[in-house]
């Protein structure tokens, strides 16, 4: 049998709620949390912001090969690339999209590989993205597939933009969250599935801390079975 890493993979499609409900099961765990969608919206905002284009070639490897990338120094230094800390401005409307596409490309993935990897066989943690449990850590100990209705998911995100002062409608956002599945799902390079193993989770109309209390019972199992 393969040795499980100590993590708990939380996979899932965009505005599932992923990242709120990994940092809170990694708060209530003790475990550490690590954001690996923070990590593509920095990369593509950075790539963006300095011009290079979204594509496999020169111009791309040269632009990550100089990059200065530091994960985790604190909650309000979640992401800092080149000595900018970038934790806020990621979370923009508009980067959502850059993450989408930046993500397609293998280059990028390898660059952040063996950061998330590295991070993932420290400790206990808890890691959410598209295909933790899939790609990056197929060896972790648990792994859970969080979705919710494609409205939901859509009214969570236009929640979460209203809160940070930006102003975008429903159908635009409905939209958006269509097309980012899509683009997940169907991208040739480790695309949004469930892995065979993981645990399916629809958090549709279930309160948060519903959701926190049973992950937590489900992972407390997972790990008191396996010895850990």
């Amino acid at each position: 049998m393969t040795k499980m890493t100590k993590l708990v993979a939380i996979d899932g499609p965009s505005g599932s709620g992923k990242s709120t409900v990994a940092q809170l099961l990694a708060q209530s765990l003790g475990y550490m949390y690590i954001d690996t969608g923070a990590m593509y919206r920095a990369i593509g905002f950075s790539v963006d912001q300095q011009g290079v284009a979204f594509e496999e070639g020169e111009a791309l490897k040269k632009c990550l090969a100089s990059m200065k990338f530091e994960y985790g120094k604190d909650s309000d230094h979640l992401v800092i690339v080149n000595g900018e800390n970038l934790t806020e401005k990621i979370r923009e409307h508009h980067v959502s999209k850059l993450a989408s596409d930046i993500s397609k490309l293998p280059i990028v993935r390898d660059f952040l590989f063996a950061t998330q990897r590295s991070l993932g066989e420290q400790n206990f943690s808890v890691m959410e993205g598209r295909d933790i449990g899939t790609v990056v850590f197929p060896d972790s100990f648990m792994k859970v597939f969080l979705t919710a209705t494609l409205e939901e998911r859509a009214n969570r995100r236009l929640l979460q933009l209203k809160r940070n002062g930006t102003t975008h409608s429903y159908e635009e956002i409905l939209e958006d969250v269509k097309q980012r599945d899509y683009n997940d799902t169907n991208r040739e390079i480790a695309p949004l599935k469930q892995a065979d193993d993981a645990t399916l989770f629809d958090t549709t109309g279930v309160p948060q801390e519903e959701v926190i209390e049973r992950l937590k019972t489900l992972v407390n199992e997972r790990a008191s079975s396996l010895g850990m």
